[in-house]
């Protein structure tokens, strides 16, 4: 894929975002009464921007992540998620996972992968739930536009949360924003991974890498040209643009609240929809 105007208009718009995202967190988190939030720290890139942008918004007493390793986990996992903790002063809380989903897998040993990493996926945002009621605090997401649109993550599991500030960047840009806030330079140059089982990438399960992803990704929905056009401004081959175009549209369903099929005439999320904030 050659270098198109698309990479550098995604990496211009990221420095403004900063104030735009500490004033989203501030402004969500606090008017429904919270002051606390609470979030899986993977040692990733996402889950470093989120902890940033959190410890900036809301000062670093109200921020609580957690680490939720599994006994396969990467050790520079944990080793990256304790650099941003001794980066931001913030305390270290880690809940292993490895029990509840080896006793729940010990009925189904023939489980794939993909079974084994949805179900950890699950358990970590299982978890950060309980402790946004222990705690009082909101469970912040951590997914990219990128993998929202690819539909690169677990329904119910790291897809879910109660607010997300970085839901509309690509994932290119993340890793602008991540330099602009200052995240530990191995964070920001690994190889991004969910680690949900020894040796994954993200790159490498998706076929593709992220720059190719996001360019694509910027021109079909933000641009939105064909997929022919597509092709030709990105320099990328047809069937790929259509192989991503696929994704998004399959993947819509990850994307909204569960569909509620219609019998009456105010059905809740077709005929019956408010804005966010309706009867506060």
């Amino acid at each position: 894929m050659r270098e198109t105007s698309v990479h550098t208009s995604l990496r211009a718009s990221v420095p403004g975002v900063i104030p735009v995202l500490e004033a989203f967190l501030r402004h969500e988190v606090g008017k429904t009464g919270f002051r606390h939030v609470v979030f899986g720290l993977s040692g990733g890139i996402d889950s470093a921007v989120v902890a940033y942008l959190a410890v900036r918004a809301l000062g670093a007493k109200y921020v609580h992540p957690v680490i939720l390793p599994y006994r396969l986990s990467s050790a520079a996992s944990l080793a990256h998620a304790r650099l941003i903790l001794e980066d931001l002063a913030l305390p270290e809380q880690v809940i292993e996972i490895t029990a509840q989903v080896d006793a729940y897998f010990a009925n189904f040993p023939d489980a794939s992968p993909l079974r084994r990493g949805n179900k950890m996926a699950r358990e970590r945002m299982s978890i950060l739930f309980d402790q946004s009621a222990d705690r009082q605090a909101l469970v912040l997401g951590t997914s990219n536009k990128t993998e929202l649109l690819l539909g690169y993550g677990t329904q119910f599991g790291d897809t879910a949360s109660a607010l997300n500030p970085i839901g509309d960047l690509y994932k290119t840009q993340i890793r602008e924003l991540a330099a602009c806030l200052g995240v530990p330079l191995p964070i920001r140059e690994k190889a991004p991974s969910a680690d949900l089982w020894e040796d994954q990438t993200d790159e490498s399960e998706l076929g593709f890498t992220y720059e190719v992803a996001d360019a694509v990704l910027h021109l079909l929905i933000d641009e939105r040209l064909s997929v022919q056009e597509v092709a030709i401004k990105s320099g990328c081959s047809v069937p790929l643009v259509e192989q991503i175009a696929r994704r998004v549209r399959l993947n819509q369903y990850k994307r909204r609240m569960p569909l509620i099929a219609k019998l009456s005439s105010r059905t809740i999320g077709i005929d019956f929809r408010y804005p966010r904030d309706w009867g506060q």
